[in-house]
């Protein structure tokens, strides 16, 4: 629960507060607190300095600053930060013992019903998403579980050249469950970059093959950041020394990026491509391509669900299959 505003209307049909909630409590400024209570703001000042003094409360627990846009005062049109104290239901609750205020007692009971159906819509979103990811978790336990079987029982027969088809998968597997993903390409030259007018040359030839309208239309100037980002670097030094770092970084960024209005996802997988081919890294020494159109698109799909911490982790995943894909 983060930053939900509701609206608090009194039982004396004059009173109206825009009320914060936040951090699974609720939360009220001093103008705020005076409209509730009908008391002075220096009223309201004064029993919170009270609170403070005597010890009921911790100022540094109960309060927090927040900061709000709003528009300034002297210029016409220019909008400006302004930070305000804002205090919990705790001290909503004290102030409103010491005004001895009924409106309080009200405010507490609507917050408080407010507040449990947030948590209990909250608890009942994470258990939705909780179980997707079991299930998840769960599908690809059994795809494993079928696999090795199938593996054993071809074992058995001495099938062994079978089994060596799905020896870099299962070793990538093995690394994958033991956080050993390799964390640096193996291929270590100097990149050779398509420009920003090859990659959208490339798009425009992918949009004669989608039915949409949309298809390839540039939200914003991230597409061109996300292809000059894999050069940048500190000194002689680029931040991703291989041209498999490059390569995973790139598909990466135009996935995440979202620079297209449709077909981010797509854009991102050609891409990755051509930059490999660029690089003479899309097909191995006996003319067979590197990566299977079911690895790619499951890998870009992968990247699309990440969360942004797990950045480093994909990285490692996509370097992994091109490193083991290369012989």
């Amino acid at each position: 629960m983060e930053n939900q505003i509701e609206i608090y209307q009194g039982n004396d049909g004059q009173t109206e507060i825009s009320v914060q909630f936040n951090n699974e409590t609720v939360w009220l400024n001093q103008e705020q607190l005076g409209n509730l209570f009908n008391r002075d703001r220096t009223v309201i000042g004064r029993h919170i300095r009270n609170i403070f003094k005597e010890g009921e409360l911790d100022e540094d627990v109960v309060s927090a600053n927040f900061a709000h846009t709003t528009q300034h005062g002297a210029i016409q049109g220019k909008q400006q930060q302004q930070v305000t104290k804002y205090y919990n239901l705790d001290v909503i609750i004290s102030v409103g013992y010491r005004v001895k205020s009924i409106q309080g007692t009200k405010f507490r009971q609507w917050a408080t019903k407010r507040l449990n159906d947030y948590l209990v819509k909250g608890f009942a979103m994470n258990e939705k998403r909780l179980a997707q990811k079991n299930e998840e978790i769960q599908i690809l336990k059994n795809g494993i579980s079928i696999l090795h079987r199938a593996i054993k029982a071809k074992s058995e027969l001495d099938d062994n050249e079978w089994l060596g088809h799905f020896s870099k998968g299962l070793e990538l597997l093995d690394d994958y469950d033991h956080e050993n993903l390799d964390s640096k390409g193996s291929t270590m030259v100097k990149a050779h970059y398509p420009s920003m007018e090859n990659y959208q040359r490339l798009v425009k030839q992918m949009k004669s093959e989608f039915d949409s309208d949309v298809f390839g239309k540039e939200k914003d100037q991230n597409f061109q950041s996300s292809i000059t980002q894999i050069s940048k670097g500190y000194g002689k030094n680029d931040f991703y020394a291989s041209i498999e770092e490059k390569a995973a970084m790139l598909l990466y960024f135009i996935v995440k990026n979202h620079s297209f209005v449709d077909g981010n996802k797509r854009i991102a997988a050609a891409c990755f491509l051509k930059f490999l081919n660029e690089n003479n890294m899309l097909y191995r020494k006996n003319g067979t391509i590197i990566i299977s159109n079911d690895t790619l698109a499951s890998l870009t799909l992968f990247i699309a669900s990440s969360k942004p911490e797990e950045m480093e982790m994909v990285k490692k995943l996509t370097v992994s299959i091109l490193n083991r894909n290369r012989t």
